[in-house]
């Protein structure tokens, strides 16, 4: 198990990684399901810090699995059985998510996250065997078994704490610990990455989780066929969203996202954020259903809510992948707009229409971006790593 060349032409996901992104489609589609009916109930508080939480180990058992995999991917049926086994973690985190978010019961989630990273028998066995023919990158990836093998016995200490503000706080120190693991391991060494697939992997779960949203745009005209009073709305809620999904596609994918990566610092910022616009892109699709929700009735929160409901991801999605990805690559003009159409985006609930304002403004942006491609700069990319 060998490094892999950063520099490899042609560099793309396997057909494994792409196997291995579906078992994240099902837990990322049961997350948002339960914001959704969480925020549907008004229960804003329990359903977001529910959410944060459960999302966390999505996002950060999929980054661990995909920089491994863009290190040392030797595609053998070793490899290939322990990334079945993880398959498997994700798949029983996905079943526990709901009682997590209905009853505070992390222990099925708590116990699918250590199998598909003590699978880590699968994980942690991954470093131990990539650390037999690493060379000098030997003590990286022993200090990243020890990392990991050591944060899972924190995990199943957190099941012994009970629900409420002090489990909050011991997962919050607990995720700290979790991704200052790669800090600790690359300190002193860094690992190959190759950008252009790394990236090319963000992009594919930015995918995932925007399918969410089309999702939710598809149950809008499903209701439309059995609400005849809201027949006008619901129509018109499910073009406005397949219109945000798309700018929200075209805004992610404008910048050259290789550039971003051109150091271990810059490959941190953009990973950790990636959280957060990960995060909220499959909130938008909770977003979604709960205006739907309240056209039909079936929720009795105000207009208001509901829509910071949907604008309040929009304007997160729009400022992450604006700091990570398209700052520096934007002249200035882009760099005023992106981050104005994430607060205007804010305002949408003055309109009558869910949904129409942020639908306006995220249009617009996508012309100034068609208008004022990425500049070309040495300056944003000192490796001069492959411009096509």
């Amino acid at each position: 198990m060998l490094p892999r060349d950063p520099s490899q032409p042609h560099r793309t996901a396997s057909p494994l990684e792409l196997f291995f992104d579906l078992v994240f489609v099902v837990a990322v589609s049961i997350a948002s399901a339960q914001l959704h009916h969480a925020l549907s109930e008004g229960d804003f508080l329990h359903g977001v810090t529910s959410y944060a939480m459960l999302f966390f180990a999505i996002w950060w058992a999929w980054m661990n699995f995909t920089w491994f995999a863009t290190s040392f991917d030797t595609d053998d049926w070793l490899y290939r059985v322990t990334t079945f086994v993880q398959m498997g973690g994700v798949l029983v985190f996905a079943a526990g998510i709901p009682a997590a978010f209905n009853e505070s019961d992390f222990t099925i989630p708590v116990l699918g996250y250590v199998v598909m990273r003590v699978a880590m028998v699968a994980m942690v066995a991954q470093w131990l065997r990539a650390s037999r023919s690493a060379g000098e990158l030997r003590s990286a990836t022993r200090r990243y078994a020890f990392g990991i093998a050591a944060v899972q016995v924190l995990w199943i200490l957190f099941l012994l704490i009970p629900a409420g503000p002090l489990q909050f706080a011991a997962f919050v120190v607990f995720a700290l610990i979790e991704i200052s693991v790669p800090v600790f391991a690359e300190y002193r060494r860094q690992t190959p990455w190759h950008p252009h697939h790394i990236t090319e992997r963000y992009g594919l779960f930015t995918l995932i989780v925007l399918g969410e949203s089309l999702l939710a745009s598809a149950n809008a005209i499903i209701d439309a066929l059995h609400e005849v009073e809201s027949l006008g709305p619901l129509i018109a809620i499910s073009v406005l969203t397949l219109v945000v999904t798309a700018s929200l596609w075209w805004i992610y994918f404008w910048p050259p996202h290789h550039r971003a990566i051109t150091s271990f610092g810059r490959s941190l910022r953009y990973g950790y954020t990636h959280y957060f616009v990960f995060a909220a892109a499959a909130a938008f699709s909770a977003g979604i259903e709960v205006e739907i929700d309240v056209l039909t009735g079936k929720s009795h929160l105000s207009n208001l809510a509901a829509s910071f409901t949907v604008t309040i991801p929009i304007a997160i999605f729009l400022v992450g992948i604006w700091w990570i990805a398209i700052r520096q690559n934007a002249d200035r003009v882009v760099n005023t707009v992106v981050p104005l159409g994430a607060l205007l985006v804010l305002l949408d609930p003055v309109l009558p229409i869910p949904v129409t304002l942020t639908a306006l403004v995220l249009v617009v942006v996508v012309v100034v971006l068609v208008l004022h491609p990425p500049v070309e700069s040495t300056r944003m990319d000192p490796t001069r790593i492959d411009r096509a």
